[in-house]
């Protein structure tokens, strides 16, 4: 195994926000307040979109939503949510490209700044055993508190954290020949710099400007090829 393979997932693997459309599927489901969700879940996402989301404020908010309901709740609102919404934004051009790396025996990770609750349950749907995310702190009932454990898998954040589990297994970065990072967001540049093969997959506007000044790939998974 001397390939690493890291992928973002929101806008990247699927052509949805999956951290957004969670908050969505709760307001349409009424299972909270929908005019005051509906309001800070559209203010964070415009300020993710320009770069300027604090990710603790945000995940605090998010996280103090699953406190809200049981262990049970949850269960049931997650499967329900992969039915409705993720199942039918997964495509399959980002299955064949996860399967391309998976087959070939590449170390494969998603690595999102969207919390473990909503992205655990997706990157098991896509075939994808490792998962780097925000993690929810849970009491010894099972029960979310509405708490980060450590610190944010956003921007800079998203470095550390590869760094980290990359010691877990005992795989160092520069013990691979070749590494990718597939993202569409500015925001990963810090990660996309220090891989062999950084992709700009879907990108936003300011990542491709930046991507194509270096000379990165451009990848439009869902409608072209790569450039």
């Amino acid at each position: 195994m001397t390939t690493l393979a890291l992928f973002d997932l929101d806008h990247t693997l699927l052509p949805i926000d999956s951290d957004y459309e969670w908050g969505q599927f709760l307001v349409r489901h009424g299972v909270v307040d929908a005019a005051a969700f509906q309001r800070r879940n559209d203010a964070f996402f415009a300020q993710y979109q320009a770069g300027t989301l604090d990710p603790v404020e945000y995940l605090e908010f998010a996280l103090g939503t699953l406190a809200g309901f049981t262990p049970e709740e949850l269960a049931r609102l997650s499967a329900l949510y992969l039915r409705e919404v993720i199942e039918p934004a997964i495509r399959p051009e980002a299955r064949a490209l996860l399967r391309q790396h998976l087959d070939a025996g590449d170390l494969v990770a998603i690595v999102t700044a969207t919390n473990a609750f909503v992205t655990a349950p997706i990157a098991r749907l896509l075939g994808v055993q490792h998962l780097i995310a925000a993690r929810p702190e849970f009491d010894e009932r099972g029960h979310p508190t509405g708490r980060l454990v450590g610190t944010p898998t956003q921007g800079h954040g998203k470095v550390t954290h590869v760094h980290a589990w990359l010691a877990g297994l005992k795989r160092p970065f520069d013990s691979f020949e070749r590494s990718f990072f597939y993202s569409d967001s500015h925001n990963d540049i810090p990660l996309l710099s220090i891989v062999s093969h950084p992709v700009a997959t879907n990108p936003s506007a300011t990542l491709a400007q930046h991507a194509s000044a270096r000379g990165w790939p451009l990848l439009h998974l869902f409608d072209a090829p790569v450039q």
